[in-house]
């Protein structure tokens, strides 16, 4: 007889979905970076619930546009896709730094990110690799930790000491041999970043990989997001990539807060 499910024992101790909305949202937590096309049995898997129940609130998110089944795999479907274009952090952000990521990306030659901090995570909001492959980058929508990106660092430099703590509160694994995974060694890193204008990671996600970033403000000169540029470590030195980085996003920092 199988064991109880994830689902059966949120049940007994009172912290299970509420409704339909909650088990469609555990339906589409299932899948990320990694996971863009689940079988029926992964799908359960995964989501925690019943199998009836999952098949049952899949099929409904199929009719729904929710969800996509080509053929015998369930992926994220095309009407959530059309909807994500008018998140706010999306449309009115994107919009606004997208022409200065084309351009720092026809100034560096390679990789160009946009990120927000969302906890103890970095959320990329939009990227551009151009005709070189980086396989080990995040797609747009995933997430990088903040504690180990420059996207992360750039932002918490300039962020409150409640959102930097925040951030820092979760696991810090050592990605690489090079990943500081000490609290008080990511904030003295954190107390460098405003004198130099832009934050660095060498190597501490990927070994051969290094990244530097810079901090976008709003209106209110409050950090919002940053931008960075990725690459071959031989090819992304701090001295050379930080001055362009740093002026991409003083301008695409003018451009969002005039929206």
């Amino acid at each position: 007889m199988a064991g109880p499910t994830d689902w059966d024992r949120r049940a007994r101790d009172g912290t299970e979905p509420a409704g339909g909305l909650d088990r469609a949202a555990a339906i589409l937590d299932a899948f990320d970076a990694t996971h863009r096309e689940l079988t029926l049995a992964s799908l359960v898997h995964r989501c925690g619930l019943p199998r009836s129940t999952t098949h049952r609130t899949a099929d409904r998110m199929l009719r729904l546009g929710w969800l996509d089944k080509p053929d015998d795999r369930y992926r994220i479907g095309q009407r959530l896709f059309e909807l994500s274009g008018l998140v706010p952090i999306r449309h009115e952000l994107r919009e606004a730094v997208l022409p200065f990521l084309h351009d720092l990306h026809a100034a560096v030659k390679v990789a160009v990110q946009l990120g927000v901090l969302h906890g103890t995570e970095v959320l990329v909001v939009e990227k551009i690799t151009g005709h070189r492959p980086m396989p080990m980058l995040s797609q747009v929508g995933g997430t990088i930790p903040a504690y180990c990106s420059a996207l992360g660092r750039a932002i918490m430099a300039w962020s409150p000491g409640e959102a930097v703590e925040a951030a820092l509160a979760g696991p810090m694994p050592a990605r690489t041999p090079r990943t500081l995974t000490d609290a008080d060694a990511v904030r003295r890193e954190l107390a460098a970043i405003p004198d130099r204008g832009w934050a660095v990671e060498r190597e501490e996600g990927n070994i051969g990989v290094s990244c530097v970033a810079a901090p976008i403000f709003g209106p209110l000169g409050e950090v919002v997001a940053a931008l960075s540029v990725t690459g071959p470590s031989a090819a992304v030195r701090s001295e050379r990539a930080g001055p362009p980085v740093q002026l991409a996003a003083a301008a695409a920092s003018r451009a969002y807060s005039r929206r």
